[in-house]
C-alpha cells in the first residue's frame, strides 16, 4: 500500500478500514480464498474513496487510473518471509540510516513513538518530528517502495540488523509498562534472525546478531520471579535454557570463523561469557571489560560506555567503575543514576546512593523496573 499510495499515513488509514472489514465480513461469509488479495483490493478501494472524498483528485489522478487488483496479480514473495521481506521494503537507502530504522520499527514493528524515542535515547516530540520528516521525503521525493533485488540487499543489511535488534530488546527489557518481558517481540525478532541468516548465511553479523539473541532469551525465565527483577548476579541458573546457551555458542563461533568481526559478534561473546559462567564469581569479568573496550570501537556511544563502566567496576572495583559513570551525560536516562546509585552502595556512601535512587525512580516507566529500584532505594535509607 505504501508502494502503491506513496503516502505512509494515507496507506495505514486504508490498510486499517481494510481489517476493519475483513474482521467484519469474513466471519459472516468465510474467508477469500486469497485473503492477502482481498486486503490489498479492499484497502485500495478504500484509499481510492478517500482521496475522492478529499478532492485531491488532481494530484492522485494516476492513483484512479491504476488497474483494478485481482487475486491473480497479487505477486509470489521473493523472500522466504513477509515480514522480512516488508522490512527490506521500508529500509530504503534514500533515507537516513536512523529514519530508516525508525520508520520500519514504527510500520512493521508495532512499537510506538514513545517506545522507539527511548530506544533512540531521544524525546518523544523529536522522534515524532523525525518521522513525519522521513514520511515527508519519501512522499515528496516519490521515493519507490518495492521489494529490492538480490544485489541491493547489502546496502539495507545494516538498518535491516537494527530493526531486529531493536525490535528483541523492546522484547527483552520493555521500556515501559507493567512486564519487563514482551515475550511476542523478542520471539518475532528472533523468528526474523533466524530467517535472515537462512537468507544470508555468509554475513557475520546477521549470525551475530541472531547468537547475541538467543544467549540473551536463554535467560529469560530467570529475570522475573513474581513480577519482582532478578539481577543477573542473582538469578537461578538451572532456569536458564541450555539449548539456546549452546545454539548461541555454535552461532558465535560460525560468525568469528568467518574473519570480519563486528558489534553483534561482540555483544554476542559478551553474553556468552555470562551464559556460560557457572556461578557469578565464576564469570571472566576482566575479558567482559575488554569486550566492552573493544565495542566502543564499533559503537561509540554512552550508554555502551555505562556498561563497560559496569564491567570495569566487576572487575577492579566499584571505585573504577564510578570514575567512569561520572564522566557520562545521558539525560533523561535512568540507568544513568541507577548505575551510579548502585556503584556509591557498593561503596557504603548510601546517602549518595538514595540520591541517586530518587533520580532514577524519577526517569524510569518499567514498572518492574521501578520496583526494584524502590527496594533498592529502602536498603540504603535503612
Amino acid at each position: 500500500m505504501i508502494g502503491f499510495l506513496g503516502d505512509f499515513d494515507l496507506a495505514e488509514e486504508a490498510t486499517q478500514e481494510a481489517f476493519t472489514a475483513a474482521a467484519e465480513r469474513w466471519p459472516r461469509e468465510g474467508t477469500p480464498t486469497n485473503p492477502g488479495a482481498w486486503l490489498i483490493t479492499t484497502a485500495r478501494r478504500r484509499a481510492i474513496d478517500r482521496i475522492r472524498r478529499d478532492r485531491t483528485l488532481a494530484e492522485k489522478t494516476r492513483l484512479l487510473e491504476a488497474s483494478a487488483v485481482t487475486e491473480d496479480e497479487v505477486e509470489q514473495l521473493t523472500f522466504p518471509d513477509e515480514r522480512l521481506e516488508l522490512v527490506f521494503t521500508c529500509c530504503h537507502p534514500a533515507l537516513a540510516t536512523e529514519a530508516q530504522v525508525a520508520l520500519t520499527l514504527r510500520t512493521l514493528g508495532g512499537l510506538t513513538t514513545p517506545e522507539i524515542a527511548r530506544a533512540f535515547l531521544v524525546p518523544e516530540a523529536t522522534m515524532a518530528q523525525r518521522l513525519v520528516r522521513a514520511k515527508r521525503k519519501i512522499r515528496n521525493a516519490g521515493i519507490p517502495y518495492r521489494v529490492p533485488p538480490a544485489e541491493h540487499l547489502p546496502a539495507r543489511l545494516n538498518a535491516v540488523l537494527s530493526v531486529v535488534y531493536l525490535l528483541f530488546n523492546e522484547g527483552y527489557a520493555a521500556s515501559a509498562g507493567e512486564d519487563l518481558v514482551r515475550q511476542n517481540l523478542s520471539a518475532e525478532a528472533i523468528r526474523l534472525g533466524r530467517v535472515l541468516v537462512s537468507l544470508l548465511p555468509t554475513e557475520p553479523e546477521a549470525v551475530g546478531l541472531l547468537a547475541l539473541m538467543l544467549l540473551h532469551d536463554a535467560r529469560r525465565a530467570a529475570r522475573v520471579v513474581d513480577g519482582a527483577l532478578v539481577t543477573l548476579e542473582d538469578q537461578d541458573r538451572s532456569l536458564w535454557d541450555a539449548e539456546e546457551i549452546a545454539a548461541g555458542e555454535e552461532l558465535l563461533e560460525s560468525a568469528l570463523r568467518m574473519g570480519a568481526p563486528g558489534p553483534y559478534q561482540v555483544q554476542a561473546a559478551i553474553a556468552a561469557c555470562h551464559a556460560t559462567a557457572p556461578s557469578p564469581k565464576e564469570t571472566d569479568w576482566e575479558q567482559i571489560a575488554g569486550l566492552y573496550a573493544q565495542l566502543r570501537t564499533y559503537v561509540p556511544s554512552p550508554v555502551v560506555a555505562l556498561n563497560h563502566a559496569v564491567a570495569v567496576a566487576m572487575a577492579y572495583g566499584p571505585a573504577a567503575g564510578l570514575t567512569m559513570v561520572d564522566a557520562l551525560d545521558l539525560p533523561g536516562y535512568h540507568l544513568l543514576p541507577a548505575t551510579r546509585a548502585d556503584l556509591l552502595r557498593r561503596l557504603g556512601r548510601f546517602d549518595e546512593a538514595a540520591r541517586e535512587y530518587r533520580a532514577a525512580l524519577a526517569l524510569v516507566t518499567s514498572e518492574v523496573e521501578r520496583r526494584y529500584l524502590e527496594g533498592r532505594l529502602e536498603e540504603v535509607s535503612a
